[in-house]
């Protein structure tokens, strides 16, 4: 009797630890330059779709039905990461333009009812057998993020997008201080620590086990703003993507920072920033319209020194990624639709072949095994509808789209109806063995 039960521990042991491998290799890790799922490298094509986690919660039942189509959708097209705002922070008063949705409406209080829309979007997501990079806060006002912190810890009311007051320089300034300021930076690590250890409604899986989840990213293009507050930067970055790494083993980590253009082309600035070994991978966005690489609306006339400039910058993060021995993501590009419109209706001509030119970059490094492991194009406008001309900035109550509420809505939207963008998209899904 006693050699039987000696047997069936262990059995049930051995079963126990089969379980625990199969599990871990359904994790997207890393080795050296290259992500691996399954045992096998992991490649692929994503988008942003920052509103997913609001959907079945915004609009009830109407939004699980768009969040669902939505989803079928991009998984029909090859679509297989999704990269997502985990939740905004604070209450938008009367700036029209953020998210009036908060997940943390007041500093270290919680809407759980928010947070069910994450756990409904990673189901969905779990489902289908796609994965999230989960983004925990922002650098821009148009969620609350790093200006929300700082306004909560008494440094009064920051400049805000599209108002009469607001100019960059003033947006610098004010958000650099974040990164200084010890009451906004701990109560960061304690919202980042209460999402991490959550417990998915749904699933009833903890998030620490949940294989929809790729990725935690420290926040939405994080800058130092001012270069008075780079060092204060760095140890940012490092302490907290520390943090993560102590709750949570299972899951990738990168920073969401848009690339050297951060940093004012600092090379040096952005290796320092991305060789944490905390930190998995490195990310890049590339903005051919905010960075004035065409002029007006002309992106026809501009449109050789687009593909010049997005040639160099790929290139010279491509060479961080290999020193640093670490894979690196393209996870934010876009342009406009023709004369600059924001309606579904106008063609996407430039657009397709800047898309077209940005996923070949992807294409070729994957088949030869290069640092480039993933793509995300900016952004998921879905089934919902675009604005007419005059009236094209996002009001409360309207669909959420691509464009957040700061830009103007329909700008970089890719909506299901675009059947010449998803052509291209397709060319380059089909491709992944």
């Amino acid at each position: 009797m006693l050699k039987f039960v000696k047997i069936s521990m262990l059995i049930l042991l051995q079963a126990c630890f089969a379980c625990h491998v199969f599990a871990q290799r359904n994790f997207v890790s890393v080795k050296g330059h290259q992500f691996y799922k399954d045992q096998k490298p992991y490649t692929y094509v994503g988008a942003n779709y920052w509103y997913g986690g609001l959907l079945s919660v915004v609009k009830g039942e109407a939004g699980k039905n768009r969040l669902q189509q939505e989803l079928d959708f991009l998984e029909k097209n090859g679509i297989t990461n999704l990269r997502v705002l985990v939740s905004a922070e604070g209450k938008p008063g009367n700036y029209t333009y953020s998210v009036p949705e908060a997940a943390q409406p007041v500093q270290g209080q919680y809407n759980e009812n928010l947070l069910k829309g994450l756990d409904y979007f990673l189901q969905q997501l779990g489902k289908r057998k796609m994965t999230a990079v989960l983004f925990l806060t922002n650098n821009w006002q148009w969620s609350g993020g790093f200006d929300q912190y700082l306004q909560w810890n008494g440094y009064g009311p920051g400049p805000l997008p599209n108002t009469p007051d607001y100019t960059w320089d003033k947006n610098k300034a004010y958000t650099s201080q974040f990164y200084n300021c010890d009451p906004c930076k701990t109560a960061l690590d304690k919202y980042v620590s209460y999402i991490i250890k959550r417990t998915n409604s749904y699933t009833r899986k903890k998030y620490t086990d949940d294989t929809a989840i790729m990725a935690w990213e420290l926040a939405n293009e994080p800058r130092p703003m001012m270069s008075s507050s780079n060092n204060a930067y760095l140890k940012w970055i490092t302490n907290t993507a520390d943090l993560i790494k102590s709750l949570d083993k299972n899951h990738l980590v990168t920073t969401g920072s848009e690339g050297d253009i951060a940093a004012d082309f600092d090379k040096g600035f952005y290796t320092a920033a991305h060789s944490n070994k905390s930190i998995d991978y490195l990310t890049i966005h590339i903005w051919p319209k905010n960075w004035s690489w065409y002029k007006d609306t002309s992106i026809n006339a501009g449109f050789n020194d687009v593909l010049k400039n997005t040639t160099d910058y790929i290139e010279r993060h491509m060479a961080i990624a290999k020193q640093l021995n670490k894979p690196l993501v393209i996870e934010e590009f876009g342009l406009p639709r023709d004369q600059h419109s924001f309606s579904p209706e106008i063609g996407t001509t430039w657009r397709n072949k800047y898309y077209d030119y940005m996923f070949s970059f992807w294409k070729n490094s994957s088949a030869t095994g290069g640092v480039i492991n993933g793509i995300n194009f900016w952004a998921v406008g879905g089934i919902a509808q675009g604005k007419p001309a005059q009236k094209y900035w996002w009001k409360h109550g309207d669909d959420y789209l691509g464009d957040p509420p700061q830009e103007e809505q329909g700008l970089y939207s890719v909506f299901n109806s675009d059947d010449d963008t998803w052509k291209v998209i397709r060319k380059y899904t089909k491709s992944i063995k």
